[in-house]
């Protein structure tokens, strides 16, 4: 049996780090065509974008785990059925519970790592791909200053060259337009030619100008009419550009830290604790408003907690306004009329504060719920990849590569569904989480249990003949029926 288990485990473990690799490929390159223009033209660093692509696959493993596990136990029942291993293990007497039980444990032990993983590495890696993201997609645009073109990447000016020679340095008929006094364009620089360098450290753009002038317009009022001009002649003006802007600058991590992503189980608890007592906080504290302003209206529970005198009780408002006169009954509803229209709008801005609140509280318990529908989805999905492998017989990446995309598609949407439905508070969230495993358990079971008992289910004459039964059935029926009809009317 030892030599058996070892048959099954090399024969599962190859193509479940073959498709597991694939799919996780698959889903970095969707992430890099989803953000190929915050990536390109900036002068990213290698390490820069080779951390981000580390960070970014690590979270697609809840993505790519399940279908690596549903492909690959396809891929090894089916290459079993198709070689006729499985037939020669079943005469010998041995069941495919038997066989399955390897593969089995390993599927244990793999829920049990995906459960560490979401719970323990995930954050982290979501932490440092969120934050990195950031930095990159706020970082500007390398410095690329093309010939005929005006440049304003750098923060209070305008330039443009005329001309590039093929050294790159030297530069000809340059144009600088001064707004770093934020007065206009009251400061410009000609110059015929010069040369164009960096610093070592790429941190300042170092302009050498020859034969140009410098043109300023004296702005001392603002409205002014008659202003006074200069215009200065120089042979050379060495000038310096601050590219600080440039560089990635790292955003302090502690900013994400506390955002749902980035906590493990006992965090979000705490995190969801907080946000209860603080939402029902803030709900007391809105009914208590009302409820003071309006303790005359018996619509309200207000009895419950204002003890409103005897006094009160049996006072009629009509009967104090009609005491009143005209002047004091128009302050009295003027009074009355702004009371309600503030209330209203204390209650409309409370009820989208409230309603951001739930939908961040909902966000909080399907992260939490997260961390386990991963490690039951891994066992659902072998469990019904295994025995249709051992049933359709096909192995390879054709037929099983369908069939598993269909069914984890199918998974996917359900899961997704789900999840929607519980942010928009139309599900509980337990059961929207774990829609997606009720769903399909069953089938996994089904299938195992035809697997096991080797039910035809995809043999095409198995269902040929069970149809022509059914044919002949309907075809033996009828007749009797119009025999009996025709006796009926005989009889009468």
């Amino acid at each position: 049996m030892k030599k058996l288990y070892l048959l099954i485990l090399r024969s599962y473990i190859g193509p479940l780090v073959l498709t597991f690799f694939i799919a996780l490929f698959i889903l970095v390159m969707q992430f890099l065509w989803k953000y190929i223009d915050d990536l390109v033209g900036k002068g990213l660093q290698w390490h820069v974008i080779g951390e981000l692509l580390f960070y970014a696959s690590t979270t697609f493993v809840p993505l790519a785990l399940p279908l690596a596990i549903l492909l690959s136990s396809l891929m090894t029942f089916g290459n079993l059925g198709e070689r006729y291993e499985l037939v020669a293990i079943k005469s010998a007497g041995i069941s495919l519970r038997t066989v399955m039980k390897p593969l089995v444990v390993l599927s244990v032990f793999i829920s049990i790592f995906a459960f560490f993983f979401s719970n323990n590495i995930l954050p982290v890696t979501n932490l440092k791909f969120k934050s990195i993201l950031y930095d990159v997609r706020q970082q500007k645009l390398a410095l690329n200053i093309r010939e005929g073109i005006f440049y304003n990447g750098i923060d209070g000016y305008v330039m443009r060259i005329g001309k590039k020679e093929k050294d790159e340095v030297t530069i000809r008929d340059i144009m600088i337009y001064d707004h770093s006094s934020r007065m206009g364009n009251t400061t410009v620089t000609r110059a015929e030619w010069g040369r164009m360098e960096q610093s070592e450290d790429g941190a300042t753009l170092e302009l050498t100008l020859y034969n140009g002038y410098n043109y300023d317009e004296k702005t001392g009022r603002k409205y002014e009419n008659n202003r006074p001009f200069q215009r200065t002649y120089f042979s050379e003006q060495y000038r310096i550009f601050d590219l600080s802007d440039f560089k990635m600058m790292r955003t302090n991590e502690e900013l994400f830290r506390n955002h749902y992503q980035m906590l493990n189980l006992k965090q979000l608890t705490a995190s969801e604790d907080s946000l209860l007592k603080e939402k029902e906080n803030r709900e007391s504290g809105l009914r208590r408003s009302i409820e003071l302003t309006y303790f005359f209206n018996s619509q309200l529970d207000s009895a419950k907690y204002i003890s409103i005198p005897d006094s009160i009780h049996v006072l009629n408002p009509l009967i104090v306004l009609d005491s009143l006169n005209k002047a004091d009954k128009v302050t009295v509803y003027d009074m009355a009329f702004n009371t309600a229209r503030n209330t209203r709008s204390n209650v409309e801005y409370n009820k989208s504060d409230f309603d951001a609140r739930t939908v961040l509280l909902r966000k909080h318990q399907v992260e939490w719920h997260r961390k386990f529908t991963l490690s039951i989805a891994c066992l659902v999905l072998f469990f019904i990849g295994a025995p249709l492998g051992a049933i359709i017989r096909k192995g390879g990446l054709g037929l099983p590569l369908i069939i598993s995309v269909v069914f984890f598609v199918i998974y996917h949407v359900i899961s997704m569904t789900g999840e929607k439905s519980v942010k928009a508070d139309q599900m509980e969230p337990f059961v929207g989480m774990w829609l997606s495993s009720v769903v399909l358990l069953p089938l996994g079971i089904i299938l195992t249990i035809k697997a096991t008992t080797d039910s035809p289910l995809f043999d095409v004459e198995a269902w040929q003949r069970f149809f022509l039964k059914l044919i002949k059935r309907r075809e033996t029926e009828t007749p009797k029926a119009t025999l009996s009809d025709e006796n009926t009317t005989a009889v009468q």
